[in-house]
């Protein structure tokens, strides 16, 4: 009897469709997968260990790197979790702007991500459409925050500066248009039948094994798994929005390409309620040590002033201790865990990046599939290698 062998090939780095620099190593029986390993670290750039040596303002920067396309919710999950070392109460309006913010970072998120991914499997016309919205999400960003990519708009406290004049309509006038323009993305891909034959049945996972896991965001609850920590565990008032956690049923590509047009329209009506609810008040906590002195202060004690410049300039030093806190980032749960020794830095960060879980998930969606299949599922959990490899 003859001896039975297997191709061994590498997909990526240099692959388009790895959607970074992400390396697969596949075994092979003709085109069937047998086997598929996950190779990262090509982008290693320290991110924790870099968090380690800054003042806790000066992390912030490097949160908007991790996943560049949700900058926003990253400067959530590790302002939230200083906070909380703090003890810091932020002010309501604050909330409102930063669930604001992380709704539309959101929509602009699973924007490239559907463009991308649409383009992986042959779809180039999609890509035009969203990064049609998108660059007007982006746009709102730039003036809101002088950044688009990584603006670096959250502070620890609250947010770096209010509304500017104008942007209110502006941001109304993309809410009121963007449900039809998903109504576009569905006549191109819904029904469209090389789509379905491309997604239906393909990269499928079992909703004990998304569990098992510990795949979270849009690709665990394409399995039909009912976790969004913003309902589970609610922070930034998310309590105070009405909105529905949409969900798959067979955890194939196409119930995750589903969920997440759906989320697009749920953070689009949150986005609208946070604008017709957006309380007047100030945008960052009263806390001497994260705050500046207002312009206008008035006091005797200088040197009280003085020691409160260079708290803020130098750095705070919070209580010893450890905290954890997380949000539904655009790709699943994002969270920060930070230890304090008592310094105006942190002693330890770990991150817990959605994209890092989500991947290790890939050999169960595609092992028994044909190649081809794999550059859908690879799209259909929406990687970025900057969060995984930090």
């Amino acid at each position: 009897m003859a001896e039975r062998r297997f191709m061994t090939i590498n997909m990526g780095p240099q692959h388009p469709a790895t959607h970074g620099v992400l390396r697969l190593v596949l075994e092979l029986d003709g085109e069937v997968i047998v086997k598929a390993t996950p190779h990262i670290g090509h982008l290693h750039r320290g991110v924790e260990k870099l968090a380690e040596s800054r003042t806790y303002h000066q992390v912030i920067p490097l949160t908007d790197r991790l996943d560049y396309t949700n900058a926003m919710g990253n400067n959530l999950a590790y302002v939230l979790a200083v906070e909380k070392l703090l003890g810091i109460e932020v002010p309501k309006r604050a909330q409102y702007l930063r669930v604001m913010m992380a709704e539309l970072q959101r929509i602009a998120a699973h924007l490239i991500w559907l463009g991308t991914h649409a383009l992986d499997i042959g779809a180039m016309t999609l890509l035009f459409y969203n990064f049609r919205e998108r660059e007007e999400v982006l746009g709102i960003f730039e003036a809101v925050a002088g950044g688009r990519l990584t603006p670096t708009y959250l502070r620890i406290g609250g947010v770096s500066k209010d509304l500017p004049d104008g942007i209110e309509e502006r941001i109304k006038t993309f809410v009121r248009a963007f449900p039809d323009h998903v109504k576009e993305y569905e006549t191109l891909l819904t029904q469209n039948v090389i789509w379905l034959k491309r997604t239906k049945g393909v990269g499928i996972i079992s909703k004990e094994d998304a569990i098992n896991w510990g795949v979270t965001g849009p690709t665990l609850r394409g399995s039909g798994v009912r976790y969004d920590v913003r309902k589970a565990f609610p922070y930034s008032g998310y309590d105070e929005f009405d909105f529905e956690i949409p969900l798959g049923s067979v955890g194939d590509v196409y119930d995750r390409y589903i969920v997440r047009l759906r989320e697009m329209e749920w953070s689009n009506s949150i986005v609208e309620q946070a604008l017709e609810r957006l309380p007047k008040g100030p945008i960052l906590a009263d806390d001497p040590r994260v705050t500046l002195p207002a312009k206008d202060a008035v006091t005797q004690d200088i040197a009280a002033l003085i020691r409160q410049f260079k708290i803020v300039s130098e750095g705070f030093s919070p209580p010893p201790g450890e905290v954890y806190a997380s949000v539904e980032a655009a790709k699943g749960e994002l969270g920060f865990y930070i230890v304090s020794d008592g310094s105006n830095h942190p002693f330890r960060v770990r991150i817990r990046p959605p994209s890092f879980l989500n991947l290790s998930a890939l050999p169960k969606m595609i092992e028994g599939s044909l190649i081809a299949d794999v550059i859908a599922a690879i799209g259909s959990i929406d990687i970025v290698l900057g969060e995984i490899d930090r």
